[in-house]
Formats: structure tokens, C-alpha cells, sequence
């Protein structure tokens, strides 16, 4: 006979108590191990496809972990270093940006901004904190990924956590779905399969369109001769998973970027602009309908929302689990509707 409801509430309301307080005293100490169940996820698809293809579970892992070692080295030798020096060099150049940005105006608008002018003072602060703060900002967030003990053990156990995981994910899911209460386990799997399905419409179909055209946007700019083009294409792609935001702000920042440098070659400006025109449309016509789908269920204020809340709450690995725990509230909140609009509540007892 199955616990009275109240009873229930009491069981899970303590079960999920628990998490958030274990959430919020070791998030630091989980970061890894979220990380590396994340990837663990990520790369499970992956893993079934070579097995199916005749590769036993720990070949298929092998493999996956050899292409991602590979992977690996050629970032650390080849991309990172760019991207670090590109960054650093772009805070020393923004006060001269903003300098001819002052010049321009003051050319073009000599009424409106002139030598004591509220705007012209602001431009020149702003360039002044961006030089003076950029290069602190970027040392700080290298050196506060944590110590230099933090980052070699994120470097060490995130793929070792990364590799059991992806062993073992099938025969780990088995055994959850041992553990599901009886009474509850269709419900259960019914929702768990929504939100796989959710998640990885978002995470790996998003995540996958993130790292194309934030290869497009990076490698474009770079052959069109944009001075910060790996920086900018690495921001776009990073962003693209909030509709036109990363198009807008990778477009807006390399735009601005390209008049300073091609000032009066308008045709290399247009160039430009017309990269990040493509690549809205690959984006939606091609990419985002064939690796996201159209029914991810996750809109993109409801993700805000949620990186926000988690991120204020729990830090950096609140932003990692912000998107899960919306997932799961997204196809709660909907599988509560639905019943909710079958229940005697919503139809009341009257027949028409």
C-alpha cells in the first residue's frame, strides 16, 4: 500500500532540502564532478553510436577519450594562447578605440561634444578604466578559476570522473531505475524521458551549434583581416544560444571594431557584417532546425531567469545546474498542467 500524500511531500521535500543544502556548502568541492558528469552526458550519445557500430562499451570510451586528448592538445597549443593574447591585447588597444571614437564625434558633432562636455569626459574615463581594469580583470579571472592547485585538480579529475562516467552511464541509469519507487517509476521515467529529450535538444544540439559558428565567426573575421576576430568569434559563439543576442553583440562589437581599423574601406567593413548576416542565416535555416529542433521547451527568458537565480545563489556551479534544474521544472511545470487541466478542479462537476 502505497504512503499517504502528505507523508510523500514530507519524504521528497527532505530529499530535495538536502540537495540544495549540499548544493550550497560543497559546490565548490562538486564542481568536478558536475563537470564531469555534464561531458559524461554530452558524449553518451556518441558512445552508443560506436557500439552499435560493433565497439565494445570501454573501446567506444577509449576512442572518444584519445579524439578528446587530441582535441585537447591542439586548443592548449594552438587556440588558448591566441585567444589569451588577442583578449589582453584589446584591452590595452580600447583606450585608442575610444579615443578616435571621441575624435569622430567631436569632427562630426562639434556643438554636442566638445572639450568639457559631459559625453567627451565620459569616453575618456571609460577608456581609462577599460585599460586600467581590463588587464586586472583578465589576470583575476586566471588566477581565481581557483589556485594553481584548483585548476590542475579541475584538469586531473574532470576527465578521470568524465571517463567512469561515460564507462559505466548505461549500467548507472539501470540501477536508478531499480531504485524508483514502484508506484511512481512510469510516471517517473515518463518525465525523465521529456527531460532527456529537452536537455539534450538544448545542451547538445546548442552546444554543438555554439561551437560551429563560433568557429565560423572566429575563423571569418581572421581571414577578413579583423584584428580581434578570434576574440569576437569566440564571444558570438559563446553567446549564441540566446536567440540573436550573440549575432547582435558579436555583430555590434565586430562592426565597431572594423570601422576603427578600415575606417573609409567600406567594402571590408560590409565584409565584415555581411559574416555575421551568413551566419544568422546557417544559424536559422540549417543549424538550429536540424540540431536543436523546434520543441526544445526551454524559452530563453525562462533560461535567464534561471541562470540568474542559480548563479546568485550558488555561484559558477549554479550556472552549470541552472539549466538541468529549468529543464526539469519546465516538463514538471507542464506534466502539472496537463493533469491539472484533467482534474475535476479545472472541468468542475457540472455536465454541459
Amino acid at each position: 500500500m502505497a504512503l499517504p500524500v502528505s507523508q510523500q511531500f514530507k519524504y521528497w521535500g527532505a530529499i530535495a532540502l538536502l540537495l540544495v543544502v549540499v548544493l550550497w556548502f560543497l559546490g565548490d568541492v562538486l564542481l568536478p564532478f558536475i563537470l564531469g558528469g555534464a561531458i559524461a552526458y554530452f558524449l553518451d550519445p556518441m558512445a552508443d553510436r560506436l557500439e552499435r557500430l560493433g565497439l565494445s562499451r570501454a573501446a567506444a570510451v577509449a576512442v572518444i577519450t584519445v579524439i578528446a586528448i587530441i582535441l585537447f592538445i591542439v586548443m592548449v597549443l594552438l587556440v588558448v594562447p591566441a585567444l589569451l593574447g588577442q583578449a589582453a591585447e584589446l584591452f590595452d588597444t580600447a583606450p585608442r578605440l575610444f579615443a578616435n571614437l571621441r575624435d569622430f564625434l567631436v569632427a562630426r558633432f562639434p556643438d554636442l561634444v566638445d572639450s568639457e562636455s559631459t559625453l567627451r569626459q565620459s569616453l575618456v574615463a571609460v577608456g581609462d578604466k577599460v585599460q586600467a581594469y581590463g588587464g586586472q580583470l583578465l589576470e583575476t579571472v586566471l588566477s581565481s578559476a581557483a589556485s594553481i592547485i584548483n585548476v590542475v585538480l579541475l584538469f586531473v579529475i574532470v576527465p578521470v570522473v568524465a571517463v567512469y562516467l561515460l564507462l559505466d552511464w548505461d549500467r548507472m541509469i539501470a540501477r536508478i531505475d531499480e531504485l524508483l519507487p514502484r508506484d511512481h517509476a512510469p510516471v517517473i521515467r515518463r518525465l525523465a524521458r521529456d527531460i532527456d529529450r529537452t536537455l539534450a535538444s538544448f545542451i547538445r544540439g546548442m552546444g554543438t551549434v555554439c561551437l560551429i559558428l563560433g568557429t565560423y565567426y572566429a575563423v571569418a573575421l581572421m581571414l577578413a583581416g579583423l584584428q580581434f576576430g578570434l576574440v569576437v568569434g569566440f564571444i558570438a559563439g559563446l553567446i549564441t544560444f540566446i536567440p540573436y543576442v550573440g549575432a547582435l553583440v558579436g555583430g555590434a562589437l565586430a562592426v565597431g571594431l572594423a570601422l576603427f581599423q578600415f575606417w573609409g574601406d567600406w567594402l571590408q567593413i560590409a565584409i565584415v557584417a555581411l559574416i555575421f548576416v551568413v551566419g544568422q542565416v546557417i544559424e536559422g535555416n540549417l543549424l538550429t532546425p536540424k540540431l536543436v529542433g523546434s520543441s526544445v521547451g526551454l524559452h530563453p527568458v525562462w533560461l535567464l531567469l534561471a541562470l540568474s537565480v542559480f548563479g546568485s545563489l550558488f555561484g559558477f556551479v549554479g550556472m552549470l545546474v541552472a539549466v538541468p534544474v529549468a529543464a526539469v521544472l519546465g516538463v514538471v511545470a507542464r506534466f502539472a498542467t496537463r493533469q491539472y487541466l484533467d482534474s475535476m478542479l479545472y472541468r468542475g462537476v457540472s455536465e454541459d
